[in-house]
């Protein structure tokens, strides 16, 4: 099985190579060749074919036709906050990339579609979200990420209704805990949170103790995009589901962290709540994810699983 990572030198994408490097393989099949795609490296992969630049260069396109996968992981895209700041790079990377990659392997001589499993986000749903979140709700995204993920997600659909494509969207929430450094992501507190008090560090927390986010490993998620990629998705013709969550306050992650590690939490952490932050990362009802779930997607299990998960403690 051919397999394809754009975006793999990011956090997520860094996390699913070496989960596929250590030969699991995908729903029973062995993966014979694995190409990996993004800007840049910061070291050489063994066994893997890179290909460095950006989606929206045609040679870089005709390295992947030459390629010819037969699954993409396709996590490559401008996070929440840098697509806000810079719109028209959202739309050159997270629209017209896609749906270009989408052209390109969709276009293939093959015997069955290729495989796409492409990693879209909570912030389809909206903020302000004050009942349980289910599949019938409207889906109102309140940042331009979220509105071209949505694009994404619906093309992704009709790309798999016309047999081009065989499509699986993920909803993926806060995955922690990608690296202290700048990321463009707004929701990057949630990880330097992690990080801060596993080193008995003080932090600043933007929302309250009682905000309430969905969270996951970067582990976990990479575990489900691999089981999306062998999945029967069965009739659902939207071809998108939430990753199952751990829906957890922010004091809750404390008291986790400090029974963990050993630290005061409560004297390390001060809160300074940032009302639009909030809004957005801290309001989070109950999700129904019963249909992931039954697809066998799976969460962390509890707050010390997805703290140790996510730190390597």
């Amino acid at each position: 099985m051919r397999v394809l990572v754009t975006g793999a030198g990011g956090f997520i994408g860094a996390t699913l190579l070496q989960l596929l490097g250590e030969g699991g393989g995908i729903g029973g099949h062995a993966v014979s060749a694995i190409a990996a795609v993004d800007r840049q490296f910061p070291a050489p992969m063994p066994g893997v074919l890179g290909i460095e630049g950006d989606l929206g260069d045609a040679q870089v396109r005709a390295r992947i036709a030459d390629f010819a996968p037969e699954v993409c992981f396709h996590l490559a895209a401008v996070p929440g906050g840098a697509s806000e700041a810079d719109p028209g790079m959202s739309r050159r990377v997270n629209l017209d990339a896609t749906l270009d990659l989408f052209d390109l392997l969709g276009a293939m001589n093959s015997a069955r579609p290729p495989v796409m499993v492409y990693a879209s986000t909570i912030a389809v749903y909206g903020s302000d979200l004050r009942e349980r979140v289910t599949d019938s709700m409207p889906l109102r995204p309140p940042l331009i990420y979220g509105a071209h993920k949505l694009a994404c997600e619906i093309l992704l659909a009709d790309y798999t209704r016309r047999g081009l494509l065989d499509g699986r969207a993920l909803r993926l929430p806060g995955i922690v805990a990608r690296p202290r450094a700048p990321s463009g992501l707004a929701s990057a507190f949630m990880s330097d949170l992690l990080h801060a008090l596993a080193a008995g560090q003080p932090f600043t927390c933007p929302v309250s103790p009682d905000a309430t986010a969905w969270w996951m490993s970067a582990r976990r998620c990479a575990e489900n995009l691999v089981h999306a990629a062998a999945m029967d998705p069965g009739t659902d013709s939207r071809r998108a589901w939430p990753l199952p969550v751990l829906r957890l306050s922010m004091a809750e992650i404390v008291q986790t962290l400090s029974q963990v590690y050993g630290v005061d939490g409560q004297s390390l952490v001060r809160y300074a709540p940032q009302p639009q932050l909030e809004a957005i990362y801290g309001r989070y009802p109950p999700l129904d994810d019963q249909a992931a779930r039954a697809l066998g997607l799976r969460d962390d299990g509890s707050a010390e699983a997805l703290v140790r998960r996510s730190l390597g403690r």
